[in-house]
């Protein structure tokens, strides 16, 4: 009986004390804003290289979905356009001339561009955060 009694004055003395102080309730917000917080995106794969070459490039697609692509001249370039908050970009070609090269560009902006020289050259280009 005495511990009810004192659970109940201490849950009164809470209560007396939220409404004399001005409690502020966390609760959800009522002001929406219907506009979009994102930057629309245009992301830019680009292999470049001696005119002629063939090969391939895989890339990542807007959902970071892996794709393929044959080339049979180059430049090659493929653009992706998104409202997505973020884009993991990258992109793997593969050519059968002595140079290659690879470039990302996001929204005109030259992000990372690479360049090989080897038999069959190989090259990536890889942006973690667009």
């Amino acid at each position: 009986m005495v511990v009810v009694v004192v659970v109940a004055v201490a849950v009164f003395a809470v209560i007396r004390l939220q409404g004399v102080a001005g409690s502020t309730t966390a609760g959800p917000s009522a002001i929406r804003d219907g506009s979009e917080p994102v930057i629309p995106k245009d992301v830019i794969y680009e292999v470049f290289g001696p005119s002629g070459t063939t090969g391939q490039a895989n890339f990542l697609d807007e959902h970071a979905q892996p794709q393929r692509a044959n080339f049979t001249t180059l430049p090659w370039s493929y653009t992706i356009s998104t409202r997505l908050m973020s884009v993991f970009a990258n992109v793997v070609a593969q050519g059968d001339s002595g140079t290659l090269g690879c470039r990302i560009t996001i929204n005109g902006v030259v992000r990372d561009e690479q360049s090989a020289t080897a038999h069959n050259a190989q090259v990536f280009c890889l942006v973690k955060s667009a």
